[in-house]
């Protein structure tokens, strides 16, 4: 079996699209993953699952969400893999900004063209540091993400590419339950 993280988008958000975690892993254990354990309330959820399609697995979680829920989520599957790569990848690791919250991950569901990649570039986001790879846009906002201007919406209308953000300490905590 594979260890899969699953990121929900825009769960539980301002009282919009409420789904308890409790819930939510029953949902993942009726349509047959295993091991299933969620952290805390955005949509987090790691699991195990014998299927290799991560695009099969986003489309089952999609289905099952509308299913058991009745709205749709985005959904980006990534395996440990991933998720360890990414955070190893990061330019942004200094101990203070780490400390500090500072540090995002966007994480992208497909690589963004080059000419998109060229137009966010273009832009200017007073005190905060961006650095864009193959699936993630690392952020480091200066003064916390309340006040970052680059946010993951516009993120996705730049880059036009599907995408959902985490912080450095869920990251780390979701990148540890995958053990």
């Amino acid at each position: 079996m594979n260890t899969y993280i699953a990121l929900l988008r825009g769960i539980n958000v301002g009282g919009q699209k409420k789904i308890k975690m409790i819930d939510l892993k029953a949902m993942f254990l009726n349509i047959g993953f295993k091991d299933v354990v969620t952290y805390i309330q955005s949509g987090n959820v790691v699991f195990k699952s014998d299927a290799q399609e991560i695009q099969v697995l986003e489309e089952r979680i999609i289905k099952g969400i509308a299913d058991t829920f009745g709205f749709d989520v985005p959904v980006l599957v990534k395996t440990k893999t991933e998720i360890a790569k990414i955070l190893q990848e990061s330019p942004y690791n200094k101990t203070e900004d780490l400390e500090a919250n500072r540090i995002y991950y966007v994480l992208l569901k497909e690589q963004p063209k080059q000419d998109a990649i060229a137009g966010l570039v273009q832009q200017d986001y007073p005190n905060e540091l961006f650095s864009i790879r193959k699936n993630c846009v690392y952020l480091n906002c200066i003064y916390g993400a309340g006040k970052a201007k680059l946010t993951n919406n516009i993120v996705e209308r730049k880059l036009k590419v599907a995408a959902t953000t985490r912080n450095h300490r869920t990251m780390l905590k979701l990148l540890a339950l995958s053990d």
